[in-house]
């Protein structure tokens, strides 16, 4: 190893020692708890992780425990976290890990990652950090410090660089030090390496960062740009219970497979695209939602528009139109579920968030 290189990893290393931050799943060793951390943490802040993994182990305190759960549950326990498939998948692979390793995380990287919903990094994470096992973990944050530090032009979009900066975070780590290296490499890039703003004057090892001497931090990483997600307009009934359902609302249960499957949902239906709000009267809209639901078997009246709302998944953009409704008639087809829901049932059933959003507001 070179000295730039022995460089970065020793002053890393004490950096980290010096600074780490408390975090729940660091309190102590367990594989298990490193899983599920790095499973919560994609796409995800850890200060919005941190609430949300000591729930999840005070409800599901082991491997076990979570495979037996009901994934209704598991669901429930992730609800606001979104990209719901990574509850699904962590649950799947508990399974797994309890019928085949008898509830132990094995420490073998080709078993790990043969485990639903464990990619390259996930496995690295959990052999390294757990495991203290010389395996690279490269995210995001480890990319962007890399690119800068060894001043790399290679578009960190393209799974070749991938595999090079691999190479690079393995050939890094300090022997017998994997655990603590690639939580600083992550923690760098997390708190002082930033995308945006980048706080040179603080980093541990600026004295030889390439991009910074070349003043090309704020170019780096090199990043095509993905596309943006995809518009689409949706019409949703917010339809209010009467008699024995008063104080509730009427709530249906999405498909058992596809985008947020099993979740509850006010009903809604997806507007055709030469349709805009902009210039629609409501009376237009009013007939487009009432024709589309009439034909899944729900017949309502809508009265009025009560409030709009917005939620972007990683492919596509829901622009979401609410109207109250009146329930003429309910006989629902293909086996689709619907149930009426108050507050003490959004306490059990699992909703995506924007709709959590809304009937928030509409119980509050």
């Amino acid at each position: 190893m070179d000295e730039q290189k022995r460089y970065f990893s020793r002053e890393l290393l004490l950096w980290y020692r010096a600074n780490k931050r408390d975090l729940p799943w660091r309190r102590q060793s367990n594989p298990y708890y490193t899983w599920v951390s790095e499973i919560m943490l994609q796409q995800t802040r850890v200060e919005t992780v941190k609430p949300y993994f000591e729930r999840f182990i005070g409800k599901f305190p082991t491997v076990e425990a979570l495979a037996d759960a009901p994934e209704e549950e598991v669901l429930k326990a992730w609800e606001g976290l979104g990209y719901y498939s990574r509850a699904r998948n962590l649950q799947t692979a508990a399974r797994e890990v309890k019928e085949q390793y008898g509830g132990q995380v094995p420490n073998d990287k080709a078993k790990v990652s043969a485990l639903k919903g464990i990619g390259p990094y996930t496995s690295g994470a959990i052999m390294s950090i757990a495991f203290n096992r010389p395996e690279p973990a490269v995210d995001g944050n480890v990319m962007r410090v890399l690119s800068r530090y060894f001043r790399l032009h290679d578009d960190i979009a393209k799974p070749a660089t991938r595999v090079h900066m691999e190479h690079l975070a393995q050939e890094l780590i300090p022997e017998g030090c994997a655990s603590d290296f690639n939580q600083a490499l992550m923690e760098l890039g997390a708190l002082v390496c930033t995308p945006k703003s980048p706080s040179c004057l603080l980093c541990p090892v600026m004295e030889h960062c390439e991009g910074r001497m070349a003043g090309e931090e704020l170019i780096l990483p090199i990043k095509t740009k993905a596309k943006p997600p995809k518009p689409e307009l949706r019409y949703a009934a917010l339809i209010e219970g009467t008699g024995e359902h008063e104080g509730k609302v009427l709530v249906r249960q999405r498909p058992d497979t596809g985008l947020l499957a099993k979740m509850w949902e006010l009903p809604h239906i997806l507007v055709p695209k030469q349709v805009g709000i902009v210039g629609m009267s409501d009376a237009e809209s009013y007939a487009i939602l009432h024709h589309s639901l009439q034909a899944e078997g729900v017949d309502v009246a809508p009265v009025e528009h009560w409030m709009d709302a917005e939620h972007t998944f990683s492919h596509i953009h829901w622009q979401m139109r609410v109207y109250r409704c009146n329930l003429r008639n309910l006989q629902p087809k293909d086996n689709t579920v619907y149930k009426w829901a108050g507050p003490e049932e959004m306490e059990e059933l699992a909703f995506p968030n924007v709709f959590v959003r809304l009937l928030k507001i509409r119980f509050q």
